[in-house]
């Protein structure tokens, strides 16, 4: 207990930090200063008194204090997820809380409220609303679980403090210092997961740069806003290659309550004619390749075959679990449209 203590009292605290002669500071400040209109004293204020987000830290990587410290859950709360795991299975512990009618009625909701925003974005993307939709229920909640992360210390803590994505924060967080300018807000206004996402969607700075768009035309890419987060989206899924009027996912049959034929996951693809023994459930026009995705259940493996178009969901997040719920809660939304 005494351990857990510590521990916890190590990953809220907040520490503010003077990170000004790091080295990775030096470089980030001479970059930006040179090229990108900061000036040093700005980034040096900014770099100067840094609330370390041990929180954060801990959940890329616990702290080296505490050794290999990597559950923080009580006795009781193990034992209750493992009950929901034996209860639902993985794959029903994954989505429960996910993909369920009170998220869909959110969603339709949601839809309803941005009627004529959805209606541009899938005219001008081909992204059917329900996808979108889905994504942000699932990523947000509709915008009620943004993130409670001050994305600047965050982005500076995970660049500054040994973890194993130092590199990969580090450019993140000069992305987000070059937002901050581009967009003009205050980098230490803005809220946002512990890795560092921000919006409706949870689009990471770099993200944030490629994808997204000033919907509503006020001059700026407002991500927090539903109009950009909307249009952002769509823009994502359709630069990663999300083809209009094709289908995502279907379920299919095997033989046997296990499926260890082939190789699942969104990785590995097939010609439909090679998968002997399986088939869709109901007559479907697709001909391309698919990929098997496996649900693994309580008593059996549920199996699908995923399209082109699941594979790009995957591109949001590389979670076959993941993309099967954005399908699935899209399906629900779509029933009660």
């Amino acid at each position: 207990m005494r351990l857990l203590y510590i521990f916890i009292i190590l990953c809220f605290s907040l520490e503010a930090k003077d990170y000004t002669k790091h080295y990775r500071a030096i470089q980030i400040i001479n970059q930006l200063s040179k090229h990108h209109g900061f000036t040093r004293k700005e980034l040096k204020s900014l770099f100067r008194n840094v609330r370390v987000q041990h929180a954060a830290l801990c959940r890329v990587k616990p702290s080296h204090k505490l050794g290999k410290v990597r559950d923080t859950r009580s006795h009781k709360e193990v034992q209750k997820l493992r009950k929901i795991l034996k209860k639902y299975g993985q794959w029903g512990r994954y989505a429960r809380l996910k993909v369920n009618n009170c998220r869909a009625r959110q969603g339709v909701a949601f839809i309803k409220r941005n009627r004529a925003t959805f209606h541009a974005v899938e005219k001008k993307y081909g992204i059917p609303k329900e996808y979108i939709a889905a994504i942000i229920g699932i990523e947000t909640a509709y915008g009620h679980n943004v993130g409670r992360y001050p994305v600047f210390d965050t982005l500076a803590t995970l660049t500054f403090e040994k973890n194993r994505r130092n590199r990969f924060f580090r450019k993140e967080l000069i992305k987000f210092l070059k937002l901050s300018k581009s967009e003009k807000f205050n980098p230490r206004n803005i809220r946002g997961s512990y890795s560092g996402a921000i919006g409706l969607g949870q689009f990471l700075p770099s993200n944030y740069e490629a994808y997204g768009i000033d919907f509503n035309k006020d001059g700026k890419i407002t991500l927090q806003g539903s109009d950009d987060a909307i249009a952002s989206i769509a823009n994502y899924f359709k630069k990663n290659g999300w083809k209009k009027g094709q289908p995502v996912a279907i379920r299919v049959r095997y033989q046997g309550k296990r499926f260890f034929k082939y190789r699942t996951g969104y990785k590995y693809t097939y010609t439909q004619k090679s998968l002997r023994g399986i088939k869709p459930v109901y007559a479907w026009n697709y001909k391309g390749k698919v990929s098997l995705i496996k649900l693994k259940k309580k008593t059996h493996d549920e199996l699908w075959y995923g399209t082109k178009n699941f594979f790009v969901i995957t591109r949001y997040n590389h979670s076959n679990y993941y993309a099967m719920s954005v399908h699935k809660l899209a399906e629900k939304i779509k029933k009660k449209l």
